[in-house]
């Protein structure tokens, strides 16, 4: 994605692009793409074995993976509208099996919209949360117009849609083929699917971590910003793990998930605390920082601390 040298904050898809080592966020406006028409060219390929590999970019897409088992691939996340060919056609340089399975994380139109343009028998699994908030689509809270997208389910006839969903735990293959799906409590959305693959020791942890920087905490599709840090901590107990993949930025040490978790937690407090102490929003935004001992992220950004902080304050007794 191209920087935009003001730093100018916009929404991709609702969802925040921390870009490059500036750590600027930029945006697409509505439908949120970027950096010209969907192809597979603009698709760059993250190898973790050769078997597992993440799909990034998309014009402000999450990223996607891809898990190449005997049957078939499966894919996490499927990305924007306009982006399920090229995300095909990119999995041909990889593998020349079909995609048998889908595994969206959550409900975002920029982690499922793709789902619709794969074509076959395919099996779409998500907590059963999510199922539910596909079905509503909801607008992103906090983002106003901007949290709004088109319904990629409805102009398809159905076709996307989870044929699959579980609860706190499922298991799918078996063997060097196994992929482990937690949900372990609301954070970004209230139907956050984990999903780890035992075999390489990686968690493909969706927007719960989605990138170094203030997180969408997305209380119309059930979010919390209270639980927030404690669904870290316990994603980040999880068995099997030493990788973290984000929802859209780097892969991962499992000790920078644990560190994400601290940093939500700082926030959570601070804007717990000027609440109690009779401050307004306005005042959070003023004067909340990323604390020094966090390297590496973000700077804190209005229209994300004000969507956070109202989700924060409706929560705070």
């Amino acid at each position: 994605m191209r920087r935009k040298v003001m730093g100018t904050l916009l929404v991709v898809g609702c969802l925040a692009m921390a870009v490059g080592a500036a750590q600027q966020q930029e945006a697409a406006g509505r439908g949120g793409r970027t950096g010209g028409a969907p192809s597979a060219d603009a698709l760059q390929v993250e190898t973790l074995s050769d078997k597992l590999f993440v799909l990034r970019g998309g014009g402000g897409s999450g990223n996607t993976v891809a898990f190449i088992t005997a049957n078939g691939v499966t894919l996490v996340d499927t990305k924007l509208p306009g982006w399920g060919q090229p995300l095909l056609d990119k999995l041909k340089t990889l593998t020349d099996k079909p995609v048998t399975t889908i595994i969206n994380t959550h409900t975002h139109n920029d982690h499922v919209s793709g789902n619709v343009e794969i074509p076959g028998k395919v099996e779409i699994v998500t907590h059963q949360n999510t199922k539910i908030y596909m079905e509503q689509w909801n607008p992103v809270s906090g983002f106003g117009a901007a949290g709004e997208s088109p319904n990629p389910f409805k102009a398809s006839g159905g076709r996307g849609m989870p044929t699959r969903t579980f609860t706190d735990r499922l298991t799918l293959g078996s063997g060097a083929d196994q992929i482990d799906l937690h949900y372990v409590g609301r954070a970004h959305t209230g139907g956050d699917a984990l999903v780890v693959f035992p075999i390489a020791r990686v968690m493909a942890a969706g927007d719960i971590f989605w990138n170094k920087a203030n997180p969408v905490i997305d209380s119309n599709n059930g979010g919390s910003g209270v639980a927030f840090p404690e669904t870290l901590r316990k994603a980040a107990a999880v068995p099997n793990i030493d990788r973290v993949i984000t929802g859209h930025g780097a892969t991962v040490s499992l000790a920078e998930l644990r560190e994400y978790a601290d940093y939500i937690q700082e926030f959570v407090t601070a804007v717990q605390a000027a609440k109690k102490a009779g401050q307004t929003i306005d005042d959070v935004i003023k004067t909340w920082k990323v604390p020094d001992r966090f390297k590496g992220y973000a700077p804190a950004q209005a229209l994300f601390v004000r969507a956070n902080a109202e989700v924060i304050y409706a929560e705070t007794p």
